[in-house]
């Protein structure tokens, strides 16, 4: 059985976003499956999806709260979790078959989208990314001895991880995995005139920062007044064919 992991809390992503997340796995795998969701409420997440308590990280807010909290996903034990899992953020459209991201390297101690903005060097992007339960709990229990340090020298944690795991970080291909902004909004002024286009072979795009994928839909990205001239796009159809 292929086991998916999700996280949710706050008030950022609504139960909807959890729900589209299961329908979306459904629909492009061949194989059972489970989705596990850590979050902080319940309400309004469809019986499916098996929901437990969202970990935190112990650590002065308003840092505990922000992404630094999925580095509990690397505790030495999880709730209702072992073996191989793949972790997907909400923030991502499902476009094609998942399969082979269980099959891919399988060998692999991390798997995960290489970083668009920086193709050069070995950091991941973790929207996407295929680990062992309780493989790395050094990953987070050297943040948790020494936050402060680790706060100083990483600006987020897909770069901290990515460092501590970068003799063994795999990425996944290049066209699997795309970046709304990167590879689906036209440039330049061409933004205003033309639709978003999905790229072939993408089997799931990651929406990093605004737009969301359902502001995408409707063609808004929320931004101050003076970024609006090149923070524009127009609907991008394609987003209500498959998140649903």
């Amino acid at each position: 059985m292929n086991q998916f992991v999700c996280m949710n809390w706050g008030t950022v992503y609504g139960a909807d976003y959890v729900n589209r997340l299961y329908s979306m796995i459904a629909r492009n795998t061949q194989y059972p499956f489970r989705l596990v969701c850590y979050t902080d409420s319940r309400v309004g997440i469809r019986s499916e999806v098996e929901c437990f308590d969202c970990p935190e990280v112990d650590i002065p807010s308003p840092k505990r709260n922000r992404g630094w909290r999925k580095l509990a996903l690397w505790a030495n034990e999880l709730p209702s979790l072992s073996g191989t899992v793949l972790f997907l953020d909400l923030d991502i459209v499902i476009t094609g078959g998942l399969d082979d991201f269980f099959t891919y390297r399988p060998s692999a101690d991390f798997c995960v989208i290489q970083n668009w903005t920086h193709p050069d060097r070995l950091i991941g992007n973790t929207s996407a990314y295929r680990f062992t339960v309780g493989s790395h709990p050094e990953i987070l229990n050297r943040f948790l001895d020494d936050f402060r340090s680790v706060l100083e020298k990483y600006p987020n944690s897909q770069t901290y991880i990515s460092s501590c795991l970068e003799k063994s970080i795999e990425f996944w291909p290049s066209e699997w995995c795309r970046s709304f902004k990167r590879h689906c909004v036209p440039r330049g002024v061409t933004r205003w005139f033309r639709e978003p286009l999905l790229p072939v072979g993408a089997r799931l795009v990651a929406f990093p920062g605004r737009p969301n994928p359902h502001e995408a839909l409707d063609g808004r990205w929320p931004a101050p007044w003076y970024k609006r001239v090149y923070k524009h796009v127009r609907p991008a159809e394609w987003i209500q064919q498959h998140w649903r």
